[in-house]
């Protein structure tokens, strides 16, 4: 595999790692139709954890299968799959090697309230991300939380263990917890969330896309004194991108709620424009007959390949 330019100035950025860790970031950053671009997109299936298998698949019954999943992302030329461990179980044997996988190891269920309490159970180990030849572990923490300050003492320990394997390590943050709803996606807590994620040694970062809606009042201030630009999309990406570590950490947002083709498009046009990494795309991609979901990631690709 020849590495691009563009990922070895990447991987410079990481220089405290082990060659095993930079050597699985640029399968990851290697693989696909955006191989060697510096941006990726990924197809991250967990949902069914958290929201069930008939709020997740009933739309699209061949999602029930996780070969389906595994196939979409290869046939797409996607960067990589991440899914629970039993769903990495079922398609790694079949699909070795063809695909850099990330094992989500953390999940919540929504049969029972969160709200202020928002945390999730460790359901895997790097031993299983080992045994199934993944290239990195992926782990969701909740800044805002009553739980948050666990949380991060649960990443802590298992991004040692993964680092000091050779795995690298994605950070799913997601304000939720002792705010507003829209504090959720709100431009400061995003950023707050994503920088939380940098400071924790992560790798890749994963965050929602902000909107301009300012949660905390101290913060708010501090923008509006400052002039931070929170009027576009591209503006509040750039904002993120800042906050990890003025880019020297990989972002990539999330698909979110299903939503029409032509918002997923000017999403990843903000996020190509504000300087991400790239989409991480669920829902979207899956609930979506197989031949819609394939054209859209084909032209998702394309705009990150700045094409369109």
């Amino acid at each position: 595999m020849k590495i691009s330019q563009k990922v070895k100035n990447i991987l410079s950025h990481y220089g405290s790692d082990c060659p095993g860790v930079k050597a699985n970031l640029a399968r990851i950053l290697m693989q696909g139709h955006l191989g060697g671009t510096g941006n990726m997109v990924i197809l991250p299936v967990d949902q069914g954890f958290e929201h069930g298998p008939g709020r997740s698949f009933a739309i699209n019954p061949e999602a029930y299968d996780p070969l389906y999943h595994y196939q979409m992302a290869i046939d797409a030329g996607l960067s990589a799959y991440a899914a629970p461990l039993g769903m990495l179980e079922a398609g790694a044997d079949t699909f070795a090697g063809e695909i850099p996988t990330i094992l989500k190891m953390n999940s919540s269920i929504s049969l029972f309230p969160g709200a202020d309490e928002a945390d999730q159970a460790v359901t895997a180990s790097i031993d299983d991300a080992l045994r199934l030849g993944c290239s990195a572990i992926g782990f969701t923490i909740y800044p805002g939380s009553n739980a948050t300050l666990y949380m991060l003492e649960e990443l802590r320990e298992l991004a040692e263990q993964a680092k000091s394997s050779g795995l690298a390590v994605i950070v799913w943050s997601y304000a939720r917890g002792n705010m507003s709803k829209e504090g959720e996606t709100a431009l400061d807590t995003i950023s707050y969330g994503a920088h939380i994620a940098a400071l924790m040694g992560a790798h890749i970062i994963k965050v929602k896309l902000p909107t301009e809606f300012l949660e905390n009042a101290d913060a708010k201030k501090e923008y509006i004194a400052h002039k931070v630009d929170v009027s576009t999309q591209t503006a509040r990406v750039r904002h993120v991108v800042d906050a990890c570590f003025k880019g020297r950490r990989l972002v990539v947002f999330s698909g979110g709620a299903a939503k029409g083709l032509e918002g997923v498009y000017e999403d990843a046009k903000a996020i190509r424009d504000g300087g991400g990494n790239g989409s991480i795309i669920g829902r979207n991609a899956f609930r979506r007959p197989r031949d819609e979901a394939m054209k859209m990631l084909d032209t998702l690709i394309k705009i990150y390949q700045g094409k369109m």
